[in-house]
C-alpha cells in the first residue's frame, strides 16, 4: 500500500494532463482518420472521408489527426468576415506519408446531377466559402466557374486536417485531384461540351429555318424542343456564364427555368407531331392545360427554384410515359406519324431511365452528366431527322410528284374502297382493310381460302359468287362485277359490290384476281325504300290500293283454275271516325288507326292480304276460308276487334265498322269490280246506321245512289285521264296584262259531261281521295308552268294551285313538293299555293310549320277568301304569304262602307308587304276603283274565262306579241 501511494505522487503530473485531455475530448469533436495519398494518385474522392460539422455557427473546434509525433492536437477556426456561411462545416484530414513535396488541387463541384434527388432537387450552387488547414495559411481558391478549386501543398511525411467553412447545406462531392490531370480533364470535357453545343445550336437554328420555310405547327413545335435542350445543356455546361454574369445565387433560377422550359416544350412537340387535335377535342383542353401550369411553374422557379424544377422533372417523365401509350395506340391504327416516332421515343425512354437512376443516386459517377446531356441532343436529332423526313415527303406531295402506282393508291385510299386479293395459286385472299372487322368478327377471319367465303355469303348469293370465280379460271379472261350479301357477326346481312380483274401469268393460267369492294349497303335499302313506298302505306305499312288491287288479281286468276280456292273481299270504314281526329288531333287518330289494323292482322292468315285503301278505309282479302259459316264467323271477328275499347291517355275510345263484303263466283269480272261491289256493300251498312256486316247483293248496284258510284268512278278518274286542269287569268290592273293564272280541276265524265268542282271536291275530301287529285294538280301545273318557262324566255307569270287541310295535315306534302320541283325546274317564287282561312285555322301551329318549310323551298303562299273568316286580320302575320285575294262578297257588296272596308284591306296588305288580288269585279268601275286604291290584281270572269292549257298558252303568245306595240 506504502508503494501505491509512493507512485501515485510522482505520476500525478502525467495522469492530470490525461485526465484532462481525456474529459475535453470527450466534449468535442474527435480526431479524423487520414486519407494518405501518393504520388501516382491522380484524382481520389474524399466524399466519404469528410466529416460533416452542422449548425455550428460561424466558429469551430476540431481535433486534429495524429501528426507523425502521435499527438492529436485541438484548432478553432472561424470564418473570414462579411463571408455568407450556412454554420455548416466540413473536415477532413490527408497524409503524405511519401518523401516528397506533392502538390493537389481540393475540387468541390458547385452541381452534380448524380443524387441530386428527383422532388425539390438540389440545383447546386457555391458550396466552400473557404479552406483552413491546420498547418499554415488559409487555401488560395483558383478560378473555375462550376466548381471551388483550392490549391494545396502538401510537405513530406505531414499529416493535415482541413476545416471548409461550408456556403450550402450540402457537399454532394469532394476531389483531390493532381492538378495537370484535373487541366487535362477539363479541357477534354470542354471539347465535348463545344460539340455537343454546335451540334444542338444547329439544329435548333436548322429547325428553326424549316419552321419559316414549311410554316405549319409542327415545325415550331420541334424548334421549341430543340432550343430548351440547347438552354439546357449551356447551363449545365456553364456555357452561359461566358457570355453574362450569373451570380453564385441566380444559377439555381436559370437551371430550374430551363428545366421547365424542356418539360413544356416536350408536351408541345407531341401534341403538335401527333396531331392530337384530331382525335379528340380532350386532348387539346389537356395539353393547353398542362402548358398553362408549366408556364406558371415558370415563374415558381423565380422564387423557388428547388420546387419548380422538381414539378418540371415529374413533368417530363409523365410527358414520356403518356407518350408511350398515345404512340402505341396510334401506331397500332397505323398512325404513320406515330410509327416513325417509336425508335425518337424509344430513346428517351432509355434517357428517362438513366437519368432516374443518376438523381436517385443510383448511378454516381463523374460521366453520367455529360452522357445525358449527349443524350439529350442525340434524342432532338434523331426527332429532327424524323421531322425533316415530313417536311421532305410533304413538299414531294405539294409539288405533284407522284409516280402512277403511287396517284392510284392514293386514289383508292381516298374512296374508302377495300382492296380484295386472291392469290390464285395459294389459294388465299387478303383484303385491305381487313373487312373481317367491319362484319364484328375476329381480325383476319376472312384472310385465307376462297372457301372461308362461302359460310359468311347469303344463300342466294353463294353459288353465283363460286360460278363467276370458276369461270374467271376457266376462261383466264373477263371481270367480276357482283353484288353479294355478307353476314355479321351480329346476324344482319351488309350488301357488297365486288369489281375485279384477273391477273394473268407468262404460262397464261390465272396468277391472281385483284380489285375492291365497296359497302352499297345503304343503296341497296335505298332501292327497296323505292319500290317498297309507292305500293305500301306510309303509316301503317300495309299494302296501297294498287297493290291490294294486283294481288286480288293474282287470286282471282288462280281461284279459276282451282275449285277450293274462293276468296272474299271485305271493306272496313270506322264509323265517325273523323270526330276522333277532330276532337283528339291527328296523332291521337294515327296511333288509333294503327291498333285497328294490328288487331285486323292477328286473325289473319299467311294467305290473307290487309290493305289501308283510304284515311280511315281498309280493305282485306280472305283466301285462307272458302266456307260461307267460316266466312260469316271472320266478319263477325272483324267487327268484335274494332269494336274492343282502345286506351288513349286516361280515356277509352269506342268505335265501330261498317263491314260490306263479297265472295268471288265464277261470274266475276275484273278485280276494280269486285272492289266496287264490295264498296257498295259497306256503303249500304254505312246506310243503315253503321256497325254492321252487309254481304253484297246485286240489288245494290241499282239502289246506289249517285254519290256512291260518282264516288267510284272518282277513283277511276285519274287512271282513266278524266281529269284536266283549266287556267283562268290573273291580270294586273296597272296594265291590264296578264300577271298569272290559277289553275282550276275539271272533270269530264264520259256518260255525265263536265262535273263542276263543287260536285267532286267534296267527294273527294270525305274519301281521302283529294291527296291524289292535289297532288296531280300541283304536279301538271308545275309542268305547264316549266315549258311556259322554257318556250318564253322572257316570261314574267305565276302559277297558283289549291291546297286543301287534307293535304296541309298529311305527312307527304313537303316531300311531294321537293319532289316536284326536283323534276320541274321552276322560277323561285312563280308557282304558289293558295289556301282559305278555314285551312289554316284547323290546326295553326303545324299549318305555319309547313307553310315556313314549303316558303323555304321557293314556293309562293297565298290566302284566298280573305275576310269570310274570323281570324284573318289575328294570324296574317303568322304565315309567309306573298297575296291575299278578297273575297267577293267584298268587291260586290253595295254597301255605303264598301269602299272603306276595301281600302283600309288593301292598305294594311301594303303595309305587310303582301299583293292583293280581288275576285268577283263585275264591271270596269270596281276595276277603276280598286285601280285608285292600289290594288295590283283582278281575277273574274270580265278579265278572263277558264281556258285550256292551248287557250292559255296561245294568250301569253298574244300578249308578249303586243308588248313592242304597246310599248
Amino acid at each position: 500500500m506504502n508503494c501505491f501511494f509512493t507512485w501515485l505522487r510522482k505520476a500525478r503530473p502525467r495522469l492530470l494532463v490525461a485526465l484532462v485531455l481525456l474529459i475535453f475530448t470527450a466534449t468535442s469533436t474527435s480526431a479524423i482518420e487520414p486519407i494518405k495519398i501518393s504520388k501516382g494518385d491522380t484524382a481520389l474522392d474524399l466524399s466519404r472521408a469528410v466529416e460533416i460539422l452542422r449548425g455550428k455557427g460561424r466558429s469551430v473546434q476540431v481535433s486534429t489527426a495524429p501528426g507523425p509525433d502521435g499527438i492529436v492536437r485541438r484548432i478553432e477556426v472561424q470564418a473570414d468576415e462579411g463571408s455568407k456561411t450556412s454554420g455548416d462545416w466540413a473536415a477532413f484530414t490527408i497524409a503524405n506519408p511519401t518523401d516528397q513535396q506533392l502538390d493537389r488541387l481540393i475540387v468541390a463541384p458547385h452541381y452534380r446531377l448524380a443524387g441530386s434527388g428527383f422532388i425539390w432537387p438540389d440545383l447546386g450552387s457555391q458550396r466552400i466559402v473557404s479552406i483552413t488547414p491546420s498547418e499554415g495559411f488559409a487555401l488560395d481558391r483558383q478560378p473555375s466557374a462550376d466548381a471551388d478549386v483550392f490549391r494545396i501543398t502538401l510537405n513530406p511525411g505531414t499529416v493535415i486536417t482541413f476545416v471548409a467553412a461550408l456556403s450550402s447545406n450540402n457537399l454532394p462531392q469532394l476531389y483531390l485531384w493532381e492538378p495537370e490531370a484535373y487541366k487535362d480533364t477539363v479541357n477534354s470535357y470542354t471539347l465535348y461540351r463545344g460539340i455537343l453545343l454546335g451540334i444542338s445550336g444547329l439544329l435548333a437554328l436548322f429547325l428553326t429555318i424549316l419552321f419559316v420555310v414549311k410554316g405549319t405547327s409542327l415545325f415550331p413545335a420541334t424548334a421549341a424542343l430543340a432550343w430548351a435542350v440547347l438552354a439546357y445543356i449551356c447551363v449545365d455546361f456553364g456555357f452561359w456564364n461566358k457570355l453574362i454574369e450569373i451570380s453564385p445565387g441566380n444559377e439555381q433560377i436559370w437551371r430550374a427555368g430551363t428545366e421547365v422550359a424542356l418539360a413544356a416544350s416536350l408536351v408541345i412537340f407531341l401534341f403538335a407531331y401527333l396531331n392530337l387535335n384530331r382525335w379528340h377535342n380532350h386532348f387539346s383542353y389537356g395539353a393547353l392545360t398542362w402548358i398553362l401550369g408549366l408556364v406558371a411553374l415558370a415563374g415558381v422557379a423565380v422564387f423557388n427554384p428547388p420546387i419548380a424544377s422538381g414539378i418540371a422533372r415529374f413533368s417530363f417523365a409523365l410527358t414520356v410515359i403518356a407518350g408511350v401509350a398515345i404512340i402505341g395506340f396510334l401506331a397500332a391504327k397505323g398512325y404513320d406519324r406515330a410509327v416513325m416516332l417509336i425508335p425518337a421515343w424509344l430513346l428517351t425512354v432509355i434517357w428517362l431511365i438513366g437519368a432516374w437512376m443518376a438523381v436517385s443516386g443510383r448511378l454516381d459517377n463523374d460521366i453520367v452528366q455529360p452522357a445525358l446531356g449527349g443524350g439529350l441532343v442525340l434524342i432532338v436529332l434523331l426527332i429532327g431527322f424524323t421531322v425533316m423526313q415530313h417536311a421532305f415527303s410533304g413538299g414531294a406531295l405539294q409539288q405533284g410528284l407522284l409516280s402512277d402506282m403511287e396517284r392510284q393508291a392514293l386514289a383508292v385510299i381516298g374512296s374508302g374502297d377495300i382492296v380484295w386479293d386472291w392469290d390464285v395459286l395459294r389459294d388465299r385472299v387478303v383484303t385491305v382493310p381487313d373487312i373481317a372487322v367491319f362484319l364484328g368478327s375476329s381480325a383476319n377471319a376472312l384472310q385465307g381460302p376462297v372457301r372461308n367465303w362461302l359460310p359468311l355469303l347469303h344463300l342466294d348469293d353463294r353459288d353465283r359468287f363460286r360460278t363467276s370465280l370458276d369461270a374467271i379460271l376457266e376462261n383466264r379472261r373477263g371481270r367480276i362485277n357482283q353484288v353479294f350479301r355478307l353476314r355479321a357477326n351480329d346476324g344482319h346481312y351488309h350488301w357488297y359490290r365486288l369489281r375485279a380483274r384477273p391477273v394473268i401469268g407468262s404460262d397464261g393460267e390465272v396468277m391472281r384476281c385483284v380489285g375492291t369492294m365497296v359497302n352499297v349497303t345503304e343503296q341497296k335499302k335505298a332501292e327497296e325504300r323505292l319500290l317498297y313506298d309507292p305500293v305500301h302505306d306510309n303509316l301503317t305499312g300495309l299494302p296501297n290500293r294498287e297493290l291490294f288491287t294486283d294481288r286480288l288479281t293474282n287470286v282471282m286468276n288462280m281461284a279459276r283454275g282451282e275449285s277450293n280456292l274462293r276468296p272474299t273481299v271485305f271493306m272496313i270504314d270506322i264509323d265517325r271516325f273523323k270526330q276522333v281526329n277532330d276532337s283528339l288531333g291527328m296523332s291521337a287518330g294515327d296511333t288509333i288507326l294503327l291498333t285497328i289494323s294490328r288487331r285486323i292482322a292477328r286473325l289473319m292468315k299467311p294467305q290473307d292480304t290487309l290493305s289501308r285503301l283510304a284515311s280511315d278505309r281498309f280493305g282485306l282479302l280472305l283466301a285462307s276460308e272458302g266456307d260461307a259459316g267460316r266466312i260469316a264467323a271472320f266478319a263477325e271477328s272483324l267487327r268484335q276487334a274494332v269494336r274492343a275499347p282502345i286506351a288513349y291517355g286516361k280515356r277509352e275510345i269506342i268505335l265501330t265498322a261498317s263491314i260490306g263484303l263479297i265472295t268471288w263466283t265464277r261470274t266475276a269480272t275484273t278485280a276494280e269490280d269486285f272492289i266496287k261491289d264490295a264498296e257498295l256493300a259497306m256503303y249500304q251498312a254505312k246506310r243503315y246506321g253503321g256497325d254492321r256486316i252487309e254481304p253484297f247483293r246485286p240489288a245494290f248496284r241499282a239502289t246506289g245512289s249517285d254519290k256512291l258510284q260518282l264516288e267510284a268512278d272518282l277513283r277511276r278518274a285519274l287512271e282513266r285521264h278524266e281529269i284536266n286542269l283549266v287556267y283562268q287569268p290573273i291580270v294586273r290592273l296597272s296594265d291590264n296584262r296578264i300577271a298569272g293564272f290559277e289553275a282550276l280541276m275539271r272533270w269530264e265524265h264520259p256518260r255525265r259531261g263536265l262535273i263542276s268542282p263543287s260536285e267532286f271536291i267534296p267527294i273527294a275530301e270525305e274519301t281521302g281521295l283529294i291527296l291524289q287529285l292535289g297532288q296531280f294538280a300541283f304536279q301538271r301545273a308545275a309542268e305547264d308552268l316549266a315549258a311556259w318557262q322554257e318556250q318564253f324566255q322572257k316570261l314574267d307569270m305565276f302559277v297558283s294551285v289549291n291546297l286543301s287541310s287534307t293535304q296541309l295535315i298529311g305527312q307527304d306534302l313537303v316531300n311531294d313538293i321537293r319532289t316536284t320541283l326536283t323534276r320541274c325546274h321552276v322560277q323561285p317564287g312563280s308557282l304558289k299555293l293558295e289556301l282559305t282561312e278555314s285551312v289554316l285555322m284547323e290546326n295553326p301551329e303545324h299549318s305555319a310549320h309547313v307553310l315556313n318549310r314549303i316558303k323555304s323551298m321557293g314556293v309562293g303562299l297565298s290566302l284566298d277568301d280573305f275576310g269570310t273568316g274570323y281570324s284573318s286580320l289575328a294570324y296574317l302575320t303568322r304565315f309567309p304569304f306573298d297575296l291575299i285575294k278578297i273575297d267577293r262578297s267584298f268587291v260586290r257588296n253595295d254597301l255605303p262602307l264598301k269602299l272603306t272596308l276595301l281600302r283600309s284591306i288593301i292598305g294594311m296588305a301594303h303595309d305587310l308587304g303582301l299583293g292583293v288580288v280581288a275576285e268577283g269585279v263585275e264591271n270596269e268601275n270596281d276595276a277603276t276603283q280598286l285601280r285608285e286604291m292600289g290594288c295590283e290584281y283582278v281575277q273574274s270572269f270580265l278579265f278572263g274565262q277558264p281556258s285550256s292549257l292551248d287557250e292559255a298558252t296561245q294568250m301569253i303568245k298574244d300578249q308578249l306579241a303586243a308588248a313592242p306595240s304597246s310599248a
